[in-house]
């Protein structure tokens, strides 16, 4: 069965990323393409990177008709995304892209993003969408929130090692190195090519990163009582990847064996070998998570990393990884292309 697709801010990275995903989809069509500042124009004008393909020109959102659209991905900026979607026809399958949804209680939203939210009953429904932990709920969902890239990372990393309880939660140190797409494509001075390359920069330090939100929920329901890491991210001269290193306190034996045994019936998350450690280039452009293992020199302390594609695994991967559940497909079709290399 072909079932048909919108995407809804199709002119971002995350947007792009999702067309060149689907476009190999043996049974996605995407039938609708919504940037209102680039409406009319062919998607080649905007990224000629997808001139071979054959889709629909770009429109405004207030042309489209959702009649016959079997699932919408919004790849919106949060504030924006709410406003939208909680205008959207009722019957409409979602997965939205940005933050808008991922944090459960408004309160907490409004203190991480700054603003209220607009669509707390809308919020009620959204499906926290870190697809290897949440499979039922999501197959069952009609509004899915993707994850943070960042936070998908430090979550794959740590989520099984607070379940198990070899971990100290007390303890838990995230450094983590995120590519420059992470930030979106609209302009900024700090993302120009003289101002980023040849140095990296850590942001939202001291616990201001707006995806510590996500820690905080997640690893607190996980452990059952208030969960803070610290977390660190740095932004580097790169165009894709995350690499996070977690110090925690606990036997890396013990560690490795706990991840190994959470993920290794798991199609794109993969334990090295103790010892292994993990790089970007390995999986970039992929839908794949690297995750390795080493002892600290200090007594009783592991080393975790992780690594993933921020634009792939990290948002429209996972968001076509979701789709797939949703509309009752195989979850990796669509997915198993090989990562880019070198």
């Amino acid at each position: 069965m072909i079932h048909k697709i919108a995407i809804i801010g199709a002119s971002g990275y995350t947007g792009a990323e999702l067309i060149r995903i689907i476009a190999t989809h043996p049974n996605f069509q995407i039938v609708m393409l919504v940037a209102n500042s680039k409406a009319g124009k062919p998607m080649a004008e905007v990224f000629p990177h997808l001139r071979h393909l054959n889709l629909p020109n770009l429109s405004k959102l207030e042309d489209v008709d959702f009649s016959g659209i079997d699932l919408c991905f919004c790849a919106l900026p949060h504030k924006t995304s709410q406003e939208v979607i909680s205008q959207l026809p009722k019957y409409l399958k979602i997965i939205d892209l940005s933050a808008d949804f991922r944090i459960r209680d408004p309160k907490a939203y409004e203190k991480w993003y700054g603003n209220p939210h607009i669509a707390p009953e809308t919020q009620k429904e959204a499906v926290y969408g870190l697809t290897e932990f949440f499979r039922d709920e999501i197959a069952k969902a009609r509004l899915v929130a993707g994850t943070g890239c960042n936070s998908a990372t430090g979550q794959f990393m740590l989520r099984p090692l607070l379940s198990a309880d070899v971990i100290d939660t007390n303890d838990i140190i995230l450094d983590m190195k995120c590519a420059v797409s992470g930030a979106g494509r609209a302009l900024k001075e700090n993302l120009l090519h003289s101002e980023l390359s040849e140095g990296y920069n850590a942001y939202g330090v001291g616990g201001t990163h707006r995806h510590l939100g996500e820690f905080d929920q997640e690893f607190s329901a996980i452990a059952g009582k208030p969960v803070k890491i610290q977390f660190t991210p740095h932004l580097i001269p790169a165009n894709r990847g995350i690499l996070a290193t977690g110090y925690v306190h606990g036997i890396p034996k013990d560690v490795h064996a706990t991840l190994y045994e959470a993920y290794k019936d798991e199609p794109f998350l993969t334990v090295l070998p103790f010892g292994t450690t993990p790089s970007t280039h390995h999986v970039r452009g992929s839908n794949f998570c690297h995750i390795g293992v080493t002892g600290d020199r200090i007594e009783g302390r592991s080393i975790v990393i992780g690594v993933m594609d921020n634009l792939t695994k990290g948002s429209s991967g996972q968001a076509v990884q979701n789709a797939n559940l949703m509309l009752g497909e195989d979850e990796t079709s669509g997915l198993l292309m090989a990562p880019i290399f070198p």
